[in-house]
């Protein structure tokens, strides 16, 4: 996969959420509205799983998953936790793996540098995958086409 690394990776990283939530929202156009789990399915192409982990007014935290195998030999690969923030129209891809809060509360925090390649390689994969989700025909909800933002309630 080609790598960007830029020297002002904060800014390029919030463009780059931003980026991920426009490209979500063409993916799924009902996002607010889509129910907790669903399929999309392109030609010939494995089918795309959204799993909806969390819903809040103004987050929704989702799991996207690629189903290889059949019915009794399933892998969901690959598989990654999105958290959308909906006011704030950008999508960050969580890291995995990822300990509870309450247990990191007392370990050491890793560097800043360290955080911030994480969230980089993490968010720049998604943007990727979302592209070959696009680029490959996958849509959820009842909305075939390209969808704007969501409307906040």
């Amino acid at each position: 996969m080609s790598q960007f690394r830029p020297r002002n990776r904060s800014y390029w990283l919030a463009q780059l959420c931003e980026s991920n939530f426009r490209q979500l929202c063409e993916l799924v156009p009902d996002l607010t509205t889509l129910s907790d789990d669903a399929t999309a399915r392109a030609q010939g192409k494995p089918p795309l799983h959204l799993k909806v982990i969390e819903r809040s007014p103004y987050t929704l935290t989702l799991e996207l998953s690629h189903c290889f195998g059949p019915e009794v030999d399933r892998r969901f690969e690959p598989s990654i936790c999105v958290r959308v923030y909906l006011d704030g129209r950008c999508a960050e891809a969580l890291p995995p793996h990822r300990p509870p809060l309450a247990s990191r509360r007392h370990q050491p925090h890793a560097g800043g540098a360290e955080v911030l390649e994480e969230k980089w390689s993490s968010n720049y994969f998604l943007q990727r995958w979302l592209e070959h989700c696009l680029r490959s025909q996958y849509r959820f909800g009842l909305s075939a086409g390209v969808a704007g933002p969501p409307a906040l309630a």
